[in-house]
């Protein structure tokens, strides 16, 4: 049987969660400001959502803008309150000056985690070194997912990159799941369904009003028909 193919979103709060679970989205990413692109919400915030909806929610573990780790003992905190009040799946990925993936940071983030799943987020997109910093993150525990452009100005410019990743998926380093988002349209899907990727992740995509209004359930459920549609000979095509 197929994979069903992955349909993220991003929540801030219940409206959002209950919305986005209605139009069809199977899994959320939960966050607090987007005018910082996502920041750790509060335990408050995950409470509410994990008992509004039956979907997952990926909580990000990030305290300030950026791609550095910051205060380590305050996120390493977070991380423990948020796993004491039942959460199970995460989102986090830092940088070092350099841009190479911050293993230090890493680990002693994940290693309060206990096995959950997570994703390395965009921050993959401004890494020095795509390819070096996979097979460094490859045996960290729990990393199952990338959420990548393909290029920090967004899909339009990291095409590319991500046919690139999508033919590579199974070697070393490329064991993990290719979700595409930043800038990701609906006229994106056919191609990028043909390349092979199965993960989808939206957030100003569901707001057709902008970020100051909720998620719209018919947006988020456009989207959930456009992933599903089967690949025809257009999205095929544009491959060659």
């Amino acid at each position: 049987m197929a994979t069903r193919v992955l349909l993220e979103v991003i929540a801030l709060g219940v409206e959002d969660a209950v919305a986005a679970q209605a139009g069809g989205a199977d899994r959320l990413e939960l966050v607090a400001d987007m005018a910082a692109d996502g920041l750790t919400p509060s335990v408050g915030t995950f409470v509410e959502v994990h008992g509004a909806v039956d979907i997952p929610a990926r909580v990000m573990l990030r305290l300030a803008d950026g791609f550095a780790v910051g205060d380590a003992d305050s996120l390493v905190r977070a991380a423990c309150d948020m796993r004491a009040a039942g959460a199970e799946e995460f989102v986090l990925g830092f940088l070092d000056e350099g841009g190479s993936p911050d293993l230090g940071a890493l680990e002693r983030v994940i290693a309060e985690l206990d096995g959950c799943r997570w994703t390395f987020h965009r921050a993959v997109d401004r890494a020095a070194d795509r390819d070096a910093l996979r097979k460094q993150l490859a045996d960290l525990p729990g990393l199952d997912t990338y959420l990548t452009a393909g290029s920090a100005d967004g899909v339009d410019d990291g095409m590319s990159a991500l046919f690139a990743e999508a033919a590579r998926r199974g070697e070393p380093g490329y064991t993990q799941r290719l979700m595409v988002g930043g800038g990701l349209r609906l006229d994106h899907v056919p191609t990028l369904r043909a390349a092979g990727v199965d993960a989808f992740h939206i957030g100003g995509a569901a707001r057709p009003d902008g970020w100051t209004t909720p998620v719209d359930a018919d947006a988020v459920r456009r989207w959930r028909t456009a992933i599903d549609t089967r690949v025809g000979r257009a999205g095929r095509s544009a491959l060659r």
